[in-house]
Formats: C-alpha cells, structure tokens, sequence
C-alpha cells in the first residue's frame, strides 16, 4: 500500500456519549485507518486542526462483527479508534463546537 498521508489517518469522529463527556477533560474520540499509529495520528491532528497541541494518544483495534444473512456468514470490516488528550494550553478541536 502507498505510504499513508495525514489527511487519510482521520477517518470520521465518534460521536457517542462517552466521547462528549470526554471533551470536557480535552479528549476527542475519532476512527482511525487500521495501519496509522499513533505518531501518525498526534501529526494529523496538529496538522488538521489549527492551534491543538497533542499530550498523548491512545489507539484501540476493534474486530469486526460477526454478521448472518440467512444461513451465510460473515463479518464486518474492523476499525481502529483513536482517543487524543490535548494538552491544558491548546485551542479546543471546533468539530466538536455544535455538538
């Protein structure tokens, strides 16, 4: 696969009620491609959005599911999530404005 550039490391954010509470503590949940890790993943986000300052990242690999249509199985795609804890002095990621 061609080498993986920083506007193809974050996929979409994850909005869940989880993830929002989270924001109060400066931490943003979003779904990551399966290959980056996680200095590819603090260099996309203080690339993409201007001003965030990345403390750590955690990085989990989710397994995809296990699917059945009639007597045929299957299993879905599995997916990689990133949680990033901005630092206390860094500008809030406004994605999340809105929400």
């Amino acid at each position: 696969m061609a080498a993986i550039q920083y506007y193809d490391v974050i996929l979409k954010p994850v909005i869940t009620e989880k993830s929002m509470a989270g924001m109060s503590e400066k931490k943003y949940t979003f779904l990551v491609h399966p290959e980056a890790n996680k200095t590819m993943i603090k260099e996309a986000v203080e690339k993409m959005f201007e001003g965030a300052k990345v403390a750590k990242v955690n990085t989990m690999n989710l397994d995809g599911k296990t699917k059945r249509r009639g007597m045929v199985y299957g299993k879905t795609a599995k997916t990689k999530k990133a949680i990033v804890q901005l630092t206390q002095d860094s500008k809030d990621i406004e994605i999340f404005a809105g929400l």
